[in-house]
């Protein structure tokens, strides 16, 4: 533990220290992402990866019973991508932060197989991280943005996931760090955020160079970073704006305070939200990949609003050659169960298949 502990300390130095020393981590062999001269708007680091997350190990309630078929149907419907959310507390013991429940991770492990089998690209995110989440079923000891121990952990974290699927290839995994961090305030300033993620991407690279590495943008994904171009990182958004649109009568965000739903509508249009990515095309010229993490809509909305919202967001992104990752694949968000009032459903082994949010998202292939 001792050791651990000195080690931290000097990846935490060289995270303080980046401001002095232009071009850190970008020099670590992942040329994959080398900074790029673009003159263009469309970003060209990444593959324009287009899928969904699945949450089977999203929550601290989560079990991690994979569906081999969720893996397969992506495919066949010709998706390349799949995002699995994690909550790092399932694989430890009795609250501590460094006792490992292996059981939970070999979980993981098949999970990742299933992507790999299926020919999907898999990106491994902390949804919950030592010291952070968006989820409020858990408040977190301390501060990630703040505290050394929770860094020291998250660090832990990251080296133990890097260690253990090192002989994969960066095609076919990357690293989420964190779902999306807060936006500047009292728990994180700007140069907190830099700081943490710095100094965890030189934790996995201390381990695994060549590893993707992908940094979700501030005030829950809608911000970039631009301060982190020469990091060698691709940089993450969400497709939830407007708010009134996606979370709809959410129970999380209060969203019975949204007004009823209309696209354009409530002074959002086409031209405003061509204005919200204009921010992730300029950092896509700096030589950053961009892609969408997460976007849909809650079952709440109207379906034909959805739908006319999420052809707009569509052609923007594909517009700056961004992908998306649709929040979930079954459930109140997905192509799946999503439990809408006003969807004429087709069975699909036994399941309930929005056909026409799933041939929306098929013509962006």
């Amino acid at each position: 533990m001792e050791n651990n502990r000195r080690d931290f300390l000097k990846l935490a130095a060289a995270g303080a220290a980046v401001a002095a020393l232009p071009g850190y981590a970008r020099g670590a062999k992942n040329k994959r992402l080398k900074k790029k001269q673009n003159k263009s708007k469309a970003q060209t680091v990444l593959p324009r990866w287009r899928g969904f997350n699945l949450q089977d190990m999203f929550t601290m309630r989560s079990k991690g019973d994979w569906v081999e078929n969720d893996f397969r149907w992506m495919r066949d419907f010709g998706f390349d991508f799949v995002r699995l959310p994690l909550c790092y507390r399932l694989w430890i013991k009795d609250g501590d932060d460094y006792k490992i429940h292996e059981p939970m991770l070999e979980k993981l492990d098949r999970a990742i197989e299933l992507a790999i089998k299926y020919s999907l690209h898999v990106s491994v995110n902390f949804h919950r991280g030592p010291g952070y989440s968006v989820n409020r079923e858990f408040k977190e000891p301390h501060n990630l943005w703040k505290d050394d121990e929770p860094l020291k952990a998250f660090c832990f974290h990251w080296q133990m996931l890097a260690k253990r699927y090192k002989g994969i290839s960066t095609a076919k995994l990357s690293f989420d760090l964190i779902n999306e961090p807060p936006s500047i305030g009292s728990k994180m300033s700007r140069a907190d955020h830099e700081r943490v993620v710095r100094t965890a991407v030189a934790a996995i690279r201390q381990i695994n160079p060549d590893r993707l590495v992908v940094v979700d943008g501030m005030s829950w994904g809608n911000e970039p970073t631009p301060e982190l171009a020469d990091l060698g990182t691709a940089q993450s958004t969400r497709a939830y704006q407007p708010m009134f649109i996606s979370h709809y009568k959410a129970s999380w965000v209060s969203g019975d305070r949204f007004p009823y739903p209309a696209w354009p509508g409530h002074d959002w249009d086409r031209k405003r939200l061509e204005q919200h990515y204009a921010k992730w095309a300029d950092l896509a010229k700096k030589g950053v990949g961009v892609h969408c993490g997460e976007g849909g809509a809650y079952n709440k909305t109207p379906h034909k609003v959805v739908l006319a919202w999420l052809r707009d967001v569509l052609e923007i992104l594909t517009g700056h050659n961004i992908g998306l990752a649709m929040w979930n694949f079954r459930g109140s968000f997905g192509i799946f169960d999503s439990g809408r009032k006003d969807v004429q459903y087709e069975d699909y082994h036994g399941h309930k298949l929005d056909r026409k949010l799933l041939k929306l998202l098929q013509e962006f292939e």
